[in-house]
C-alpha cells in the first residue's frame, strides 16, 4: 500500500487541501496553504502524524485506493472511464489525476478501480474469452437485469448479487481505443466467523465475504471476456451473460490461441520500432534450441549484461559451420530485452523484458497492460506473434 507521507509529497497543494476539507479529516487551523509547496510539507506530515487512529486510518485507506491508481494501468483505468479526458490532461500529475476523479466522481472512480482489477488479471489464470455475434445491444431493461441476477443467485447459490454496467475504453497495440461494455458483479460467499477486537476484547463474529468477478463485450469484435476465480465459474457467467443480456446463443467458442513462431531469431534481426515509443534499444538475450532429431535435449545460448556481441556473432564464433542457429535445430524460447529512453530526471528508462516459448508461451500477461500494448505491437511487428489477440495458453 502507498505510504501516506508518499501520496502527500506527491500531490499538488490545492488538490491536498481540497481532499482535506472534503474528507473532514481535522486539521490543525495554522495549516497556510498558501505558502509554497516545499514549504507546507513539514508541517502537513506533522499534523497527519498527529491524529487521531481513526482519522489515519480513514487516511491510509484513502491513499491505499489513491496509490492503485496512479501507476501506469491504474491510469489507463481512470482514463477509459472518464467523461472527459481533456480534465485529466489538464491535471498536474498521476496522483491529482486520482485525486480528482475519487473526490469529484467517486461512481468513476470506483469504475476505475474495477477497471483495474480486470485488466491487471486479463489474459491471466483467472480469465477466458469466448466468442459471439458482434454489434449485439445489452439489454439494459429491469426485466432483464433482474434474471441475470436471478440467475447469478442460482448459479452461486448467493442470497445477494450486485452489478454495476458501464461503457469504458481500451487501448489496443495499433493506437485506437476499442469501445467495451463492462459489467462488474460482485456475489456474497458463505458466511464464516472471525475474530475481532471489541473494547479490548477478542470476540468472534459472523461475517459474509464478498467476491469480485468481471465481464465484457466488444460489440466490434463479439468477444466476451470473464475474469473470475475458477474456470467452471468464468464459462457460466459468459453462458448466463449472452443469454439473458445480450439474448443470442452462447456456443462456448473460445477465443483463438497466439501462436509464437521463433525461428525468424535464428538470423540477425534488426527489430525496427517507432520513435515515438521512445525505444532506446532491443536485445536478443537467450534462445534455447532443441535438436530437431531428439526432443529430449536442449541448448541455450545466453549474451549476458555487458556482452560487445549480438547472440548470432557468438555462436558463430563458438560454433562455426557447426552452429545451431544454421540448421538442425529448432528455437523453442527466447528472452528479449527492450530498454526505453529515460524520462525526466531519471537516470535509466526502464527495461521490458519478454520471455517468449513456442508455441503459446508468452509473460506478457504477467505484464502492466500498458506494457502489454508495446509488447504485442512489436512481437507482431517482428514476426514473432501471430493469431487472435486473446489470452495465451
Amino acid at each position: 500500500m502507498t505510504s501516506i507521507a508518499t501520496i502527500i509529497r506527491k500531490t499538488s497543494t490545492p488538490t491536498l487541501r481540497a481532499y482535506f476539507e472534503h474528507s473532514g479529516i481535522g486539521l490543525p487551523a495554522n495549516i497556510d496553504w498558501a505558502v509554497p509547496e516545499p514549504e507546507i510539507l513539514p508541517p502537513l506530515l506533522k499534523a497527519v502524524d498527529e491524529l487521531t487512529d481513526t482519522e489515519k486510518a480513514r487516511l491510509a485507506l484513502d491513499a491505499g485506493r489513491i496509490g492503485d491508481l496512479v501507476s501506469d494501468v491504474g491510469q489507463i483505468a481512470l482514463y477509459s472511464v472518464a467523461e472527459d479526458r481533456a480534465v485529466l490532461d489538464s491535471l498536474g500529475g498521476a496522483h491529482d489525476r486520482a485525486f480528482w476523479m475519487f473526490l469529484n466522481h467517486p461512481d468513476r472512480f470506483r469504475r476505475a478501480e474495477e477497471v483495474r482489477y480486470t485488466d491487471e488479471r486479463r489474459r491471466g489464470r483467472s480469465w477466458a474469452g469466448f466468442i459471439v455475434a458482434a454489434d449485439q445491444p445489452l439489454n439494459k431493461d429491469p426485466a432483464a437485469l433482474d434474471a441475470f441476477k436471478a440467475a447469478l443467485r442460482e448459479c452461486f447459490a448467493s442470497p445477494n448479487i450486485h452489478i454495476d454496467i458501464f461503457d469504458r475504453r481500451r487501448p489496443t497495440f495499433d493506437g485506437e481505443d476499442c469501445e467495451l461494455i463492462q459489467i462488474a458483479v460482485y456475489r456474497e460467499g458463505l458466511p464464516d466467523d472471525v475474530l475481532e477486537f471489541d473494547a479490548g476484547d477478542l470476540v468472534r463474529r459472523v461475517r459474509s465475504p464478498v467476491f469480485e468477478a468481471a465481464l465484457t463485450y466488444e460489440p466490434a469484435t463479439g468477444v466476451v471476456e470473464v475474469v473470475a476465480n475458477d474456470s467452471k465459474s468464468r464459462e457460466a457467467m459468459a453462458r448466463i451473460m449472452v443469454r439473458d443480456l445480450l439474448e443470442i446463443e452462447f456456443t462456448s467458442e473460445k477465443m483463438p490461441s497466439r501462436n509464437y513462431d521463433l525461428c525468424s531469431l535464428q538470423q540477425p534481426h534488426a527489430f525496427p520500432r517507432d520513435a515515438a515509443d521512445g525505444i532506446e534499444s532491443v536485445t536478443l538475450k537467450q534462445l534455447r534450441l532443441m535438436p530437431m532429431d531428439n526432443q529430449g535435449q536442449r541448448v541455450t545460448l545466453e549474451c549476458m549484461r555487458g556482452s560487445e556481441e549480438t547472440i548470432w556473432e557468438m555462436a558463430a564464433r563458438h560454433f562455426g559451420d557447426r552452429n545451431p542457429l544454421l540448421g538442425g535445430w529448432v528455437v523453442t524460447q527466447a528472452k528479449l530485452s527492450i530498454a526505453f529512453q529515460p524520462k525526466g530526471d531519471a537516470r535509466r528508462g526502464r527495461v521490458l523484458a519478454l520471455t517468449i516459448t513456442m508455441p503459446h508461451g508468452c509473460n506478457l500477461k504477467d505484464l502492466t497492460p500498458e506494457e502489454q500494448l508495446i509488447g504485442e505491437k512489436y512481437l507482431r511487428r517482428w514476426g514473432i506473434l501471430s493469431g487472435d489477440t486473446g489470452g495465451d495458453d
